[in-house]
């Protein structure tokens, strides 16, 4: 089977489409690089042939490299990765090379015209092709994504990418696209100058041969092939060159508090880059890309945020032999903000739902919070009005229970409560027919005792979803004791359905993902009566990499959830609650009505508009501080070991059957150190004996809390890793 594809039509003009056998979208591996590089000989050397459209046979061009490429570029070097990569990348600039100078002689003349066509979504390396072709034909496909977003799992583009855009547009206008992983539609991307022509999709072909017969040689020479080529806004020597480099230097570090080493590779290529020839510029850029791919945070990203979330969407964890569970009528009872963004992201995929409340009143406001979301799409042009309505159509509001008939699965979003919660689970499943899924979306009530409202516990499960629903892709999937298989493969099968990434835990207190956040807020919340600086905790987690710091995070959830959730546990735990500081702050905080965002005024103040304004300076005079501040370092292991232990014990108690589980799910689910590639990935990054050692000094310095997990230090003594140990490649060995 072969992944390209070589037509010539009575014109002279070769068409090269790739078509990977088996796949949605084409991806690039190494066997589908040498075929597109034989081809493109094959064209430049065919008298015959008077240019080239290069296009796909799919409904997308490309969703980028086949990231196994990486490592198996690394692995085919032995003894020197780096090598094996730095020879790998090359080639792949070889081929980028030979399609954008195509033939051409020293002068520039001679060349064969190669227009790329790209009837929809072209990521990654399946835009850098594109950008070596002398003209870019993008269908008027409103649903492609054209861009380059290698940044976000902890990459660059390494391809030519990098050095081609930032030639083609100036820095600023290319910062966003480079630096940020922004994608474009087709218009947009016309106007943004990373597309040349938008036209319509049954066009897209013969628009781009009629370019091909018409195209002349100055038509395919790249500008910086050209002698006297400038930099768009000016090389680093330059006086505006040198504040748009120190701007954006500034800005990276900014962005990225220095623990993001793909950011800062990417702008040292560019800047060095810019100083030299192209030829040299793409081995700078190729270098560069060599260095990001052999820091173990590049590795871990990749490995989290595209191998292990790719392989959780497409049900790596579903329970084996399990019919198609997928949703055709969805009941959602509470209509609240949870309910109303659990009904939306369902309709938004077609699936017809009942969104059922108390009365009528609050069933139409729930319906009106979805409007509200559509309308807020139509205003930004990512959907249109005819689509908003398709969506909305698919929701029906109600008080009437006997309108879940016909569900075949229930999510309840009631309030927090299990007696409210079991008295509407009674009520709904008097309703339903015998095979029906019941759900329960809930953050910290345990799946077991709520289930025992059910008439069948071992089809009732815990979805718990993350708010805002509609921004927020991770979903927690909550088994039961006595939760059955046919359960989990629904649920998996219905968030998969609504297009975010699930994972499966086992029951117990707080689940996995408000296990490990909860003692990360608390924690920073004690440092306060430990006399340390407020902007220092908040500021010194940022630097961490997370995306909030603790105290920011109490008052985005709210005081007086943070309030019911510790008198709550208070309640269950009796005695052996562990009673902290942290416990006495946040009441004295609740009494005093300082509940966070939601009054405008917790840790934080806020202005009239809800604009957070500074560290409420009542913090200071409540808590004094210390003349002694601890060590950044020091900060920064309490801090991230609150969160790290929480998710090893986890494991440990068999709550994450699955790290990949545990790393995705602490990324997506809370920020969790995305440099790191989650809490075992940062665990295997800085190695088990030193984490160990890390623990035992906080332990002696502040307490129990801190204690190693005899499962931690099993890996120290025996020199393992949790991937080496516990990781896909170590199940399918065993």
């Amino acid at each position: 089977m072969t992944d390209f594809h070589y037509d010539i039509d009575a014109d002279g003009i070769a068409t090269i489409t790739w078509d990977v056998p088996d796949k949605s979208m084409n991806v690039l591996n190494l066997e589908g690089t040498a075929e597109l590089d034989a081809l493109v000989d094959k064209a430049l050397g065919d008298e015959n042939v008077v240019g080239v459209v290069i296009t796909s046979g799919k409904a997308d061009f490309a969703g980028g490299m086949d990231l196994n490429v990486i490592s198996k570029m690394a692995e085919m070097a032995g003894d020197d990765p780096a090598r094996g990569l730095f020879d790998g990348i090359m080639n792949f600039h070889r081929i980028t090379r030979k399609i954008e100078r195509a033939g051409m002689d020293a002068k520039n003349k001679g060349g064969k015209p190669i227009a790329a066509a790209l009837p929809g979504t072209a990521l990654g390396i399946g835009f850098e092709i594109p950008l070596a072709c002398h003209r870019i034909f993008a269908a008027d496909n409103p649903k492609a994504k054209i861009g380059l977003p290698e940044i976000l799992v902890g990459i660059f583009p390494g391809a030519g990418g990098t050095t081609r855009l930032s030639r083609k547009m100036d820095m600023m206008s290319a910062a966003p696209i480079l630096m940020e992983g922004k994608l474009s539609d087709p218009t947009k991307a016309k106007r943004l100058g990373l597309v040349d022509e938008v036209v319509p999709a049954d066009e897209l072909l013969s628009a781009a041969k009629a370019w091909v017969k018409s195209a002349t040689d100055a038509d395919i020479v790249k500008p910086w092939d050209v002698k006297g080529f400038k930099m768009p806004g000016g090389a680093p020597y330059h006086p505006a060159g040198f504040m748009t480099y120190v701007g954006a230097s500034a800005m990276i570090h900014g962005k990225t508090k220095g623990v993001y080493p793909a950011a800062k590779a990417m702008l040292s290529a560019i800047y060095e880059g810019a100083q030299v020839p192209f030829d040299t510029a793409i081995r700078i850029e190729a270098r560069w890309f060599t260095n990001v791919l052999m820091n173990p945070s590049s590795s871990a990203m990749i490995n989290t945020l595209f191998t292990h979330k790719t392989a959780l969407e497409k049900g790596a964890v579903r329970p084996a032999g399990i019919k198609d569970m997928k949703v055709r009528k969805l009941g959602v009872m509470g209509a609240g903000m949870m309910g109303a963004g659990i009904a939306f992201v369902s309709a938004r995929v077609g699936i017809e739902v009942v969104l059922l409340d108390r009365d009528q009143e609050a069933a139409n406001k729930g319906l009106a919070t979805i409007q509200g979301l559509l309308d807020q799409g139509v205003k930004r042009k990512k959907i249109t009005p005819e689509k908003s309505t398709e969506i909305i159509s698919h929701v029906s509001a109600t008080a009437d229970y006997a309108d879940l008939q016909g569900c075949d699965l229930i999510v309840e979003a009631v309030f927090e409560d299990p007696a409210i919660k079991a008295t509407v689970t009674k009520a709904a499943e008097a309703q339903l027919s015998e095979d029906a899924i019941f759900a329960t979306n809930t953050s910290t009530l345990p799946i077991t005792e709520l289930a025992k409202a059910s008439r069948d516990d071992s089809r009732y499960i815990g979805i718990h979803f993350f708010s805002p629903v509609h921004l927020m892709n991770l979903v927690e999937i909550i088994k039961g004791e006595k939760t059955g298989d046919e359960a989990v493969a629904k649920a998996l099968d219905f968030v998969r359905q609504i297009k975010k990434t699930p994972i499966v835990v086992n029951d117990a207190r707080f689940f996995y993902a408000n296990r490990c956040i909860l003692p990360y807020v608390n924690e920073g919340i004690r440092m306060l009566d430990e006399g340390v600086e407020p902007a220092m905790v908040d500021n010194v987690a940022k630097l961490m990499g997370m995306p909030v710091g603790p105290l920011q995070l109490a008052d985005e959830v709210s005081i007086d959830l943070s309030m019911k959730i510790m008198k709550a546990t208070q309640n269950a735990m009796g005695d052996a609650y562990p009673y902290s500081a942290a416990d006495d702050i946040v009441e004295k905080m609740f009494n005093d009505d300082r509940m966070g965002r939601k009054n405008n005024k917790g840790f934080y103040d806020y202005d009239e508009k809800g604009k957070r304004t500074g560290i409420w300076e009542g913090l200071r005079s409540q808590w004094p501080v210390a003349d002694e501040q601890p060590d950044i370092t020091e900060v920064k292991h309490r801090l991230a070991m609150a969160q790290v232990l929480e998710a090893v014990r986890s494991f440990e108690e068999g709550v994450l059957e699955d790290i990949r589980e545990g790393d995705v799910g602490a990324i997506l689910g809370w920020g969790f150190q995305p440099w790191s590639g989650g809490p075992f990935s940062w665990l295997d990054m800085i190695g088990a004996e030193h984490a160990v050692a890390i623990c035992d000094d906080l332990t002696a310095k502040f307490g129990e809390r801190f204690t190693t997990p005899a499962l931690l230090r099993e890996l120290a003594d025996s020199g393992e890793t949790f991937y080496g140990k516990f990781g896909p490649k170590a199940k399918d060995a065993a």
